[in-house]
């Protein structure tokens, strides 16, 4: 993918987050998820790309836009075929009551590279690149908290571990206290938080639990950008869970997939922030007009960029306004 292709994406998530920040904290999470999809999927009209949804808001028949199968982009023939995820609000709860970590994300892969998982969860464990290669997802918290702690020549007492906070992880939660290292719980968010795993000044060394599948390839196309690391396996509770999953050509249901699998070749990420948070700061008006805080970055070069923009109302349009 060209490299000039990243400043086109920075224009679709700055969409995104602009139009559902104009919501931020007013208790709205259903409309201002909305806004965020409808500003997306407009400004995906200009960028010259001819794109597959693979990851987004649902299915054809839950979703008006940005649904799985859906074709964005201009559409020329020159242009080049590639898959994308979307989360046009990442932490639509984070958006609605005015929390950090709320985000506008974008991942692009060529075509055939990004897992197709379906709005499932799914079991998770990442890791920066200190700790790459040294995770499993099939052993216990407490075991690899001694490999990850190895691996970065500390205690696992010196470790912090992120995880949602929901009951579904009181126990794991219980296991990662009782094996010394510390917690910070997070109610909602989970790429910002797996992308902090790499990021020494955030203080988080690993991302443990169960969160959404959709969330999961949007995290491993991040991390394999920045050099990290991811393992996850879907979970599937019902009949009628195992066949979305056939569906989507995934066979073997208990498979461990590793970030490589998830996010294959050459990969794009992007996000703008919509509330300020550990990694990006948020939407600020003023007059006329907004700045934003965004990152891009690829995996073949593995550079990242921070983007600081400047919006003028009178001189450009907003998508979805």
């Amino acid at each position: 993918m060209d490299r000039n292709l990243a400043l086109e994406v920075i224009r679709v998530t700055e969409a995104a987050a602009l139009s559902a920040a104009r919501l931020m904290g007013r208790g709205e999470k259903d409309a201002a998820d909305q806004a965020a999809v409808t500003a997306m999927r407009s400004a995906f009209e200009s960028v010259a790309i001819r794109g597959t949804v693979v990851i987004g808001e649902g299915e054809r028949d839950e979703a008006p836009m940005l649904y799985i199968g859906e074709k964005v982009g201009s559409g020329d023939a020159k242009d080049p075929e590639v898959d994308i995820a979307v989360d046009p609000l990442e932490g639509t709860n984070l958006c609605a009551y005015g929390r950090p970590n709320a985000l506008s994300v974008i991942a692009l892969a060529e075509k055939g590279k990004l897992l197709h998982a379906p709005d499932l969860y799914m079991s998770k464990i990442a890791v920066g690149s200190a700790s790459k290669g040294v995770i499993d997802l099939d052993k216990s918290p407490t075991d690899n908290l001694k490999a990850i702690a190895a691996a970065k020549g500390v205690y696992v007492e010196d470790l912090t571990a992120v995880i949602l906070e929901r009951d579904r992880h009181l126990d794991l939660i219980a296991e990662v206290r009782k094996a010394g290292a510390r917690v910070h719980l997070i109610s909602d968010g989970d790429v910002s938080a797996a992308i902090s795993t790499c990021i020494d000044s955030s203080g988080i060394d690993v991302l443990f639990g169960i969160g959404g599948a959709p969330e999961g390839v949007l995290a491993a196309a991040a991390l394999k950008c920045v050099g990290g690391d991811m393992q996850a396996r879907l979970i599937a509770r019902t009949p009628e869970d195992i066949a979305r999953c056939k569906a989507m050509g995934i066979e073997d249901i208990e498979k461990i997939w590793h970030m490589d699998e998830m996010a294959r070749g050459d990969v794009m990420f992007a996000a703008t922030g919509v509330t300020s948070g550990d990694l990006l700061k948020g939407v600020r008006y003023f007059r006329g007009g907004a700045r934003t805080h965004s990152l891009v970055m690829r995996s073949r070069s593995g550079t990242i960029r921070f983007i600081e923009t400047e919006h003028h109302f009178d001189r450009k349009p907003q998508f979805g306004s």
